[in-house]
Protein backbone atom coordinates (compact mmCIF):
# COMPACT_ATOMS: atom_id res chain seq x y z
CA UNK A 1 0.00 0.00 0.00
CA UNK A 2 1.61 3.24 -1.16
CA UNK A 3 1.61 6.75 0.26
CA UNK A 4 -1.21 8.85 -1.19
CA UNK A 5 -0.66 12.19 0.57
CA UNK A 6 2.40 13.80 2.12
CA UNK A 7 2.09 17.08 3.98
CA UNK A 8 5.52 18.56 4.72
CA UNK A 9 6.20 21.55 7.00
CA UNK A 10 2.88 23.20 6.14
CA UNK A 11 2.50 26.78 7.39
CA UNK A 12 -0.67 28.83 6.98
CA UNK A 13 -1.11 32.30 8.41
CA UNK A 14 -3.85 34.92 8.57
CA UNK A 15 -2.85 38.57 8.34
CA UNK A 16 -5.25 40.63 10.44
CA UNK A 17 -5.34 44.18 11.78
CA UNK A 18 -4.28 42.88 15.19
CA UNK A 19 -1.35 40.86 13.89
CA UNK A 20 -0.37 37.60 12.20
CA UNK A 21 -2.24 34.44 13.26
CA UNK A 22 -0.09 31.34 12.83
CA UNK A 23 -3.04 28.98 12.34
CA UNK A 24 -0.96 26.05 11.05
CA UNK A 25 2.69 26.08 12.05
CA UNK A 26 5.06 23.49 10.58
CA UNK A 27 2.64 20.54 10.30
CA UNK A 28 3.81 17.32 8.62
CA UNK A 29 2.07 13.97 8.16
CA UNK A 30 1.57 11.14 5.65
CA UNK A 31 -1.57 9.30 4.56
CA UNK A 32 -1.51 5.88 2.92
CA UNK A 33 -3.92 4.65 0.27
CA UNK A 34 -7.12 3.35 1.86
CA UNK A 35 -6.16 4.60 5.34
CA UNK A 36 -8.44 6.51 7.74
CA UNK A 37 -6.66 9.30 9.60
CA UNK A 38 -8.30 11.24 12.42
CA UNK A 39 -7.32 14.82 13.28
CA UNK A 40 -8.52 15.87 16.72
CA UNK A 41 -8.23 18.87 19.03
CA UNK A 42 -10.10 21.81 20.50
CA UNK A 43 -11.84 24.42 18.36
CA UNK A 44 -9.26 26.78 16.87
CA UNK A 45 -6.36 24.32 17.03
CA UNK A 46 -5.83 24.31 13.24
CA UNK A 47 -7.64 21.11 12.18
CA UNK A 48 -9.87 22.65 9.52
CA UNK A 49 -7.25 25.14 8.31
CA UNK A 50 -4.87 22.24 7.72
CA UNK A 51 -7.21 20.41 5.36
CA UNK A 52 -8.43 23.63 3.71
CA UNK A 53 -4.77 24.34 2.98
CA UNK A 54 -4.43 20.87 1.42
CA UNK A 55 -7.39 21.72 -0.83
CA UNK A 56 -6.08 25.27 -1.40
CA UNK A 57 -9.34 26.74 -0.16
CA UNK A 58 -7.82 29.29 2.23
CA UNK A 59 -9.44 32.70 1.58
CA UNK A 60 -6.79 35.11 0.28
CA UNK A 61 -6.70 37.67 1.82
CA UNK A 62 -6.52 37.48 4.81
CA UNK A 63 -5.08 33.95 4.73
CA UNK A 64 -1.97 32.70 2.98
CA UNK A 65 -0.09 29.41 2.79
CA UNK A 66 3.40 30.70 3.51
CA UNK A 67 5.40 27.47 3.38
CA UNK A 68 5.48 23.72 2.97
CA UNK A 69 4.51 21.06 0.47
CA UNK A 70 1.36 19.04 -0.16
CA UNK A 71 2.36 16.05 -2.26
CA UNK A 72 -0.70 14.22 -3.59
CA UNK A 73 -0.28 11.33 -5.96
CA UNK A 74 3.29 12.50 -6.65
CA UNK A 75 2.42 16.16 -7.37
CA UNK A 76 2.79 19.25 -5.16
CA UNK A 77 -0.69 20.79 -4.99
CA UNK A 78 0.72 24.08 -3.72
CA UNK A 79 2.61 24.59 -6.98
CA UNK A 80 0.04 23.62 -9.61
CA UNK A 81 -1.99 26.33 -11.38
CA UNK A 82 -5.62 27.18 -10.59
CA UNK A 83 -7.00 25.11 -13.45
CA UNK A 84 -5.15 21.99 -12.33
CA UNK A 85 -6.21 22.31 -8.68
CA UNK A 86 -9.84 22.62 -9.83
CA UNK A 87 -9.42 19.31 -11.66
CA UNK A 88 -8.23 17.73 -8.40
CA UNK A 89 -10.95 19.18 -6.14
CA UNK A 90 -14.17 17.19 -6.24
CA UNK A 91 -12.57 14.65 -8.54
CA UNK A 92 -9.53 13.10 -6.84
CA UNK A 93 -9.99 14.80 -3.47
CA UNK A 94 -13.50 15.50 -2.17
CA UNK A 95 -14.62 17.24 1.00
CA UNK A 96 -17.69 17.05 3.22
CA UNK A 97 -18.12 20.23 5.23
CA UNK A 98 -19.40 20.74 8.76
CA UNK A 99 -22.78 22.39 8.11
CA UNK A 100 -24.72 20.99 5.13
CA UNK A 101 -27.26 23.81 5.19
CA UNK A 102 -24.64 26.46 4.48
CA UNK A 103 -22.64 24.19 2.15
CA UNK A 104 -25.59 23.48 -0.17
CA UNK A 105 -26.90 26.24 -2.42
CA UNK A 106 -30.47 26.99 -1.23
CA UNK A 107 -31.71 28.11 -4.67
CA UNK A 108 -30.49 25.10 -6.67
CA UNK A 109 -32.13 21.67 -6.76
CA UNK A 110 -30.34 18.64 -5.38
CA UNK A 111 -30.06 17.29 -8.91
CA UNK A 112 -28.27 20.41 -10.13
CA UNK A 113 -25.80 20.32 -7.26
CA UNK A 114 -24.96 16.61 -7.41
CA UNK A 115 -24.81 16.63 -11.23
CA UNK A 116 -22.35 19.51 -11.48
CA UNK A 117 -19.24 17.49 -10.63
CA UNK A 118 -20.35 14.62 -12.89
CA UNK A 119 -20.70 16.94 -15.88
CA UNK A 120 -17.53 18.91 -15.09
CA UNK A 121 -15.11 16.09 -14.27
CA UNK A 122 -16.60 13.05 -16.02
CA UNK A 123 -18.09 14.75 -19.08
CA UNK A 124 -21.61 13.35 -18.60
CA UNK A 125 -24.59 14.92 -20.34
CA UNK A 126 -27.66 16.01 -18.34
CA UNK A 127 -29.52 12.71 -18.72
CA UNK A 128 -26.49 10.65 -17.70
CA UNK A 129 -25.69 12.88 -14.74
CA UNK A 130 -29.30 12.81 -13.53
CA UNK A 131 -29.39 9.02 -13.64
CA UNK A 132 -26.07 8.80 -11.80
CA UNK A 133 -27.21 11.39 -9.22
CA UNK A 134 -30.25 9.26 -8.39
CA UNK A 135 -27.98 6.22 -7.98
CA UNK A 136 -25.70 8.18 -5.64
CA UNK A 137 -28.62 9.33 -3.48
CA UNK A 138 -29.76 5.72 -3.24
CA UNK A 139 -26.24 4.62 -2.27
CA UNK A 140 -26.16 7.07 0.65
CA UNK A 141 -29.57 5.93 1.86
CA UNK A 142 -32.01 8.62 0.75
CA UNK A 143 -35.45 6.98 0.28
CA UNK A 144 -37.39 7.54 -2.95
CA UNK A 145 -34.36 9.24 -4.49
CA UNK A 146 -35.94 9.50 -7.95
CA UNK A 147 -38.83 11.53 -6.50
CA UNK A 148 -36.64 13.72 -4.34
CA UNK A 149 -33.93 14.55 -6.86
CA UNK A 150 -35.65 17.82 -7.87
CA UNK A 151 -36.26 19.00 -4.28
CA UNK A 152 -34.38 21.89 -2.69
CA UNK A 153 -32.08 21.66 0.38
CA UNK A 154 -34.66 23.16 2.76
CA UNK A 155 -36.97 20.22 2.01
CA UNK A 156 -34.46 17.78 3.57
CA UNK A 157 -33.66 17.15 7.22
CA UNK A 158 -30.16 17.85 8.57
CA UNK A 159 -29.15 14.20 8.34
CA UNK A 160 -30.49 13.88 4.79
CA UNK A 161 -28.68 17.07 3.73
CA UNK A 162 -25.44 15.60 5.05
CA UNK A 163 -26.12 12.43 3.03
CA UNK A 164 -26.55 14.63 -0.06
CA UNK A 165 -23.16 16.22 0.71
CA UNK A 166 -21.59 12.75 0.94
CA UNK A 167 -23.23 11.78 -2.37
CA UNK A 168 -21.74 14.89 -3.99
CA UNK A 169 -18.33 14.11 -2.53
CA UNK A 170 -18.40 10.51 -3.79
CA UNK A 171 -19.75 11.33 -7.24
CA UNK A 172 -16.38 11.03 -9.00
CA UNK A 173 -15.01 8.14 -6.92
CA UNK A 174 -12.29 10.21 -5.18
CA UNK A 175 -9.05 8.72 -3.92
CA UNK A 176 -9.33 10.83 -0.76
CA UNK A 177 -12.40 11.96 1.18
CA UNK A 178 -11.95 14.74 3.75
CA UNK A 179 -14.74 15.01 6.31
CA UNK A 180 -14.60 18.22 8.39
CA UNK A 181 -16.68 17.50 11.52
CA UNK A 182 -19.58 16.29 9.34
CA UNK A 183 -21.72 15.14 12.27
CA UNK A 184 -21.35 18.13 14.64
CA UNK A 185 -24.72 19.71 13.84
CA UNK A 186 -26.63 16.41 13.98
CA UNK A 187 -28.21 14.51 16.86
CA UNK A 188 -26.41 11.43 18.17
CA UNK A 189 -28.59 8.88 16.35
CA UNK A 190 -28.00 10.55 12.98
CA UNK A 191 -24.32 10.97 13.83
CA UNK A 192 -23.98 7.21 14.24
CA UNK A 193 -25.77 6.60 10.92
CA UNK A 194 -23.46 9.01 9.04
CA UNK A 195 -20.34 7.46 10.58
CA UNK A 196 -21.47 3.94 9.66
CA UNK A 197 -22.33 5.14 6.16
CA UNK A 198 -18.85 6.59 5.58
CA UNK A 199 -17.20 3.44 6.99
CA UNK A 200 -19.24 1.25 4.65
CA UNK A 201 -18.56 3.40 1.59
CA UNK A 202 -14.85 3.61 2.39
CA UNK A 203 -14.67 -0.18 2.50
CA UNK A 204 -16.62 -0.56 -0.75
CA UNK A 205 -14.75 2.14 -2.68
CA UNK A 206 -11.28 1.68 -1.17
CA UNK A 207 -10.71 5.40 -0.67
CA UNK A 208 -8.60 7.08 2.01
CA UNK A 209 -10.36 9.26 4.60
CA UNK A 210 -9.27 12.19 6.75
CA UNK A 211 -11.84 12.63 9.53
CA UNK A 212 -11.68 15.88 11.51
CA UNK A 213 -13.37 15.91 14.89
CA UNK A 214 -13.10 17.03 18.51
CA UNK A 215 -14.73 13.77 19.63
CA UNK A 216 -12.19 11.15 20.71
CA UNK A 217 -14.99 8.57 20.85
CA UNK A 218 -15.60 8.95 17.11
CA UNK A 219 -11.89 8.49 16.46
CA UNK A 220 -11.87 5.19 18.35
CA UNK A 221 -14.56 3.67 16.13
CA UNK A 222 -13.61 5.31 12.86
CA UNK A 223 -9.86 5.74 12.43
CA UNK A 224 -6.70 3.67 12.22
CA UNK A 225 -4.30 6.48 13.03
CA UNK A 226 -4.76 9.81 14.78
CA UNK A 227 -3.08 13.22 14.92
CA UNK A 228 -3.71 15.37 18.02
CA UNK A 229 -3.34 19.09 17.24
CA UNK A 230 -2.92 22.01 19.61
CA UNK A 231 -2.39 25.71 18.75
CA UNK A 232 -1.46 25.00 15.14
CA UNK A 233 1.04 22.25 15.97
CA UNK A 234 0.96 18.46 16.09
CA UNK A 235 1.14 17.45 19.75
CA UNK A 236 0.96 13.67 19.26
CA UNK A 237 0.69 11.23 16.37
CA UNK A 238 0.11 7.48 16.69
CA UNK A 239 -2.09 4.54 15.84
CA UNK A 240 -5.47 4.80 17.56
CA UNK A 241 -4.79 1.75 19.72
CA UNK A 242 -1.58 3.37 21.02
CA UNK A 243 -3.27 6.70 21.73
CA UNK A 244 -5.80 5.01 24.00
CA UNK A 245 -3.48 2.43 25.58
CA UNK A 246 -0.38 4.59 25.97
CA UNK A 247 -1.01 8.36 25.55
CA UNK A 248 2.22 10.31 26.02
CA UNK A 249 1.36 14.01 25.59
CA UNK A 250 -0.28 15.86 28.51
CA UNK A 251 -2.84 17.39 26.16
CA UNK A 252 -3.85 13.95 24.85
CA UNK A 253 -4.21 12.77 28.44
CA UNK A 254 -6.47 15.76 29.07
CA UNK A 255 -8.66 14.98 26.08
CA UNK A 256 -9.02 11.34 27.11
CA UNK A 257 -9.72 12.34 30.72
CA UNK A 258 -12.67 14.46 29.62
CA UNK A 259 -14.49 11.56 27.92
CA UNK A 260 -17.32 9.86 29.87
CA UNK A 261 -16.53 6.18 30.50
CA UNK A 262 -19.07 3.42 31.00
CA UNK A 263 -16.59 1.35 33.00
CA UNK A 264 -15.73 4.17 35.42
CA UNK A 265 -16.97 4.31 38.99
CA UNK A 266 -20.35 5.95 39.39
CA UNK A 267 -18.98 8.81 41.51
CA UNK A 268 -15.94 9.50 39.34
CA UNK A 269 -15.90 12.93 37.72
CA UNK A 270 -14.73 14.08 34.32
CA UNK A 271 -11.39 15.87 34.44
CA UNK A 272 -11.46 19.17 32.52
CA UNK A 273 -8.35 20.76 31.01
CA UNK A 274 -7.84 23.92 33.05
CA UNK A 275 -7.15 27.23 31.34
CA UNK A 276 -7.65 28.45 27.78
CA UNK A 277 -5.85 27.91 24.47
CA UNK A 278 -3.16 30.52 23.73
CA UNK A 279 -3.63 33.65 21.66
CA UNK A 280 -2.07 32.68 18.32
CA UNK A 281 -1.29 36.32 17.51
CA UNK A 282 0.84 36.72 20.63
CA UNK A 283 1.81 33.11 21.18
CA UNK A 284 4.21 32.64 24.12
CA UNK A 285 7.70 31.25 23.46
CA UNK A 286 8.18 27.56 24.08
CA UNK A 287 5.42 24.97 24.22
CA UNK A 288 1.94 26.50 23.70
CA UNK A 289 0.42 24.00 26.15
CA UNK A 290 2.83 24.90 28.97
CA UNK A 291 0.46 27.28 30.86
CA UNK A 292 -2.12 24.46 31.17
CA UNK A 293 0.25 21.53 31.73
CA UNK A 294 0.69 19.58 34.98
CA UNK A 295 4.13 18.37 33.86
CA UNK A 296 5.51 21.80 32.97
CA UNK A 297 9.18 22.62 33.59
CA UNK A 298 11.48 25.54 32.81
CA UNK A 299 12.44 24.28 29.35
CA UNK A 300 8.78 24.22 28.30
CA UNK A 301 8.57 28.03 28.59
CA UNK A 302 11.76 28.58 26.62
CA UNK A 303 11.87 26.19 23.67
CA UNK A 304 9.23 24.47 21.55
CA UNK A 305 9.69 20.66 21.61
CA UNK A 306 10.03 19.04 18.20
CA UNK A 307 8.29 15.75 17.46
CA UNK A 308 10.24 12.78 18.75
CA UNK A 309 9.60 9.06 18.55
CA UNK A 310 8.46 7.22 21.67
CA UNK A 311 7.44 3.97 19.97
CA UNK A 312 6.78 2.44 16.54
CA UNK A 313 4.87 5.08 14.57
CA UNK A 314 4.29 7.04 17.79
CA UNK A 315 5.56 10.63 18.08
CA UNK A 316 5.03 13.42 20.60
CA UNK A 317 6.08 17.07 20.86
CA UNK A 318 6.79 17.22 24.59
CA UNK A 319 9.77 17.59 26.92
CA UNK A 320 8.13 15.60 29.72
CA UNK A 321 7.92 11.86 30.33
CA UNK A 322 4.30 11.40 31.38
CA UNK A 323 4.61 7.61 31.33
CA UNK A 324 6.97 7.72 34.30
CA UNK A 325 5.02 10.56 35.87
CA UNK A 326 7.87 13.05 35.82
CA UNK A 327 9.20 15.97 33.85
Amino acid sequence: MGTLLQVKNLKTQFFTQDGVVKAVDDVSFDLDEGETLGIVGESGCGKSVTVLSVMRLIPQPPGKIVGGQVIFDGEDLLKVDDEEIRRVRGNKIAMVFQDPMTSLNPVLTINRQVSEALELHLGMNKDESRKRSIELLEIVGIPEAAKRIDDYPHQFSGGMRQRVMIAMALSCNPQLLIADEPTTALDVTIQAQIIELVKRLKKELGMAVIWITHDMGVVAGMCERVIVMYAGHIAESARVSDIYADPRHPYTLGLLGSIPRLDAARKSKLTPIEGLPPDLINAPPGCPFAPRCAWVMDTCHQEYPRLRGVGPGHEIACWANVKEGRA
